[in-house]
């Protein structure tokens, strides 16, 4: 939501797409998801730039591995860097840019078979919860945008939106987002 706030024509352009296909002040259905191509953009963009947990869950080396000239050591605890990938100039064109157009003709997905995006990790240790983000995140998302139209609070200009994150377990904002939604 702060994302799309700091863009308005971001959030007009997702605002069009829920008119068009869903009508206007109606809530979302998980159907309808499959049918909402940009939302889904939006998703996908939200969770390569502010993954929920920024470093995955710890991982063992079982056996020495070599890895771009170097050697893991068997027993060595990995720590993969999710938040970094995200923002890797090797795999993001203008990572630092919330762009959710980037996916609009790509093919790559959140469900850990794209190495260079996966906020829910991959393999068998991939994240139990991923089905009921997937089902929910944009139900949620997509609802409140169709509703509701969105004012910063205090007059605050897009631009001067506090957009610093706040490091732990998971990844939040430092300071909370403060919004003012009005029917539409």
């Amino acid at each position: 939501m702060t994302e799309i706030l700091e863009q308005p024509e971001i959030m007009k352009k997702a605002q069009a797409e829920l008119a068009e296909i869903i009508s206007k002040g109606k809530s979302i259905e998980e159907a309808d998801v499959s049918r909402l191509p940009y939302l889904q953009c939006i998703i996908k963009e939200t969770l390569r730039m502010h993954p929920p947990l920024p470093f995955l869950i710890p991982r063992r080396v079982e056996q020495d591995v070599e890895l771009c000239d170097y050697i893991i050591p068997k027993d060595s605890q990995i720590l993969v860097n999710v938040w970094a990938i995200g923002r890797d100039l090797t795999f993001w064109e203008d990572p630092l840019a919330f762009k959710p157009d980037r996916f609009w003709s790509s093919d790559k997905d959140v469900r850990g078979q794209d190495f260079d995006l996966i906020p829910f990790s991959a393999g068998r240790r991939i994240c139990p919860g991923l089905p009921l983000a997937l089902r929910t995140v944009p139900v949620i998302l997509g609802s409140l945008l169709n509703s509701f139209n969105w004012k910063l609070e205090a007059d605050i200009e897009p631009k001067d939106l506090d957009m610093e994150e706040k490091f732990g377990i998971t990844l939040a904002k430092a300071h909370p987002l403060r919004v003012i939604p009005s029917l539409l």
